[in-house]
């Protein structure tokens, strides 16, 4: 099942406390950035994060985005604007790190 267009908005509209996400489709999903890195997705409308040290204290549940890809959180409150916010921050930094 791929994403909604509806759900795909709607993760946009609870981001937009980010100024600079940006959105690629690809393959019926998208792709998710934050200043041109890489943090997540949304697949079969479900917001996924890159597993990363900073963000394992939100509790997130492991979720596999497709078959045969790498297990990532699932956020499953994606009402939360501000915490959202945090995630998406904390993840990136985590990740422009390892580069």
């Amino acid at each position: 099942m791929a994403t909604t267009k509806e759900y795909k908005d709607f993760v946009l509209e609870q981001l937009n406390l980010l100024d600079t996400i940006t959105c690629k489709s690809m393959m019926g999903e998208y792709l998710l950035y934050y200043n041109g890195i890489l943090f997540g997705g949304i697949y079969d409308d479900r917001l996924l994060v890159k597993i990363v040290d900073s963000n394992k204290k939100y509790n997130m549940q492991k979720s596999i985005p497709y078959e045969s890809a790498k297990p990532m959180y699932l956020v499953d409150d994606v009402d939360n604007k501000e915490v959202l916010k945090e995630i998406v921050i904390e993840t990136c930094k985590d990740l422009s790190i390892k580069k």
